[in-house]
C-alpha cells in the first residue's frame, strides 16, 4: 500500500540509483513524500537507509534517477545547492554542533549567513527555538556543557532556525545514553504534530507507532515495504520485514 496525496509532493525520488563501486546502496527508489507527512525508514543495518536520507540534500551524490524538493530539481552544485539545503533541515547522529561556539551562536549562524536575516532578529527566533525544544537556559553555554540530549535538542532547533520545508532525521537517538531518548523523541513528536514533513531513520519503534504517518521498509538496497505503522507493524508483508520486527521487538 502506498499513501499518497494530491498537490505537490514535498520530497520525490524518481528511479534513483546508487552505487558505492560495485555496491548498489540504493537500487531504484521512488517514493514520493506528501507535504506535512512523516516517514518512518526501518531496516537493517546495510539496508540504504542513511545513504537514502543523504541523496535527499545530496550530501551523497546519486548515480542516476531524479530528486526534487517541493517540485524543484535537486542541483548539483553552487549557490542553488545552497540555497535547497537551507529548506532541508537535517540532524545526524552526532550532534555536529560548532564546538568552539555557543549554543546561541550555532543557531543563528545559518540564519545570518546564508539566509541573511539580522543578528538581532536571528537571535530573538534562535531564543523562541530553545524555549520550544526546552533548553532555552543553555544558550550561552558550549555543546560540551550540555547532556548529550540536550546537544541532540540543540541540534533541531538549530536546523528548525532556517525554516525548512522538510526535517531530515538519520539515527538521531542511536548516540544517547536510554534515559535522554525520549526528550528528543518528545521534540520530535512536537514537530510531526506541528504538520512539519519529516523523514525520521530511527529503531524507535514507539515513535513510529505515535507519530508516523507512514512507514518505508528497506532491505538491500531497496523499499521492500510502503505502508502505514499500524499494517506494518500488525501484519508485514515480506519474510524480511517480519524477520526485522521479530528481531527488533524482542530485543
Amino acid at each position: 500500500m502506498t499513501i499518497t496525496s494530491s498537490g505537490t509532493p514535498m520530497i520525490t525520488m524518481s528511479s534513483v540509483h546508487k552505487y558505492f563501486d560495485e555496491l548498489h546502496v540504493l537500487n531504484d527508489i521512488s517514493v514520493e513524500i506528501p507535504r506535512g507527512q512523516v516517514v518512518m525508514v526501518l531496516g537493517p543495518s546495510g539496508s540504504g537507509k542513511s545513504t537514502l536520507c543523504r541523496t535527499i540534500n545530496r550530501l551523497e551524490p546519486i548515480d542516476s534517477g531524479h530528486i526534487t524538493i517541493d517540485g524543484k530539481q535537486l542541483p548539483e552544485e553552487g549557490r542553488a545547492l545552497a540555497a535547497l539545503r537551507a529548506d532541508v533541515g537535517m540532524v545526524f547522529q552526532q550532534f555536529n554542533l560548532f564546538a568552539h561556539k555557543s549554543v546561541m551562536d550555532n543557531l543563528t549562524l545559518g540564519p545570518v549567513k546564508v539566509r541573511g536575516i539580522g543578528a538581532p532578529q536571528a537571535r530573538t527566533r534562535g531564543m523562541e527555538l530553545l524555549h520550544r525544544v526546552g533548553i532555552a537556559d543553555q544558550a550561552d553555554k558550549y555543546p560540551a556543557q550540555l547532556s548529550g540530549g540536550q546537544q541532540q535538542r540543540a541540534a533541531i532547533a538549530r536546523a528548525l532556525a532556517m525554516r525548512p520545508k522538510v526535517m531530515l532525521f538519520d539515527e538521531p537517538t542511536s548516540s544517547l545514553d536510554p534515559e535522554m531518548v525520549q526528550e528528543v523523541l518528545d521534540t520530535m513528536t512536537d514537530l510531526a504534530d506541528d504538520g512539519m514533513t519529516m523523514l525520521v531513520i530511527s529503531h524507535e519503534m514507539a515513535f513510529a507507532r505515535r507519530a508516523a504517518d507512514r512507514v518505508l521498509f528497506m532491505s538491500d538496497g531497496e523499499v521492500v515495504e510502503d505502508t502505514s505503522p499500524d499494517e506494518f507493524f500488525r501484519a508485514p508483508a515480506s519474510e524480511r520485514a517480519t524477520g526485522f520486527l521479530g528481531k527488533i521487538l524482542t530485543h
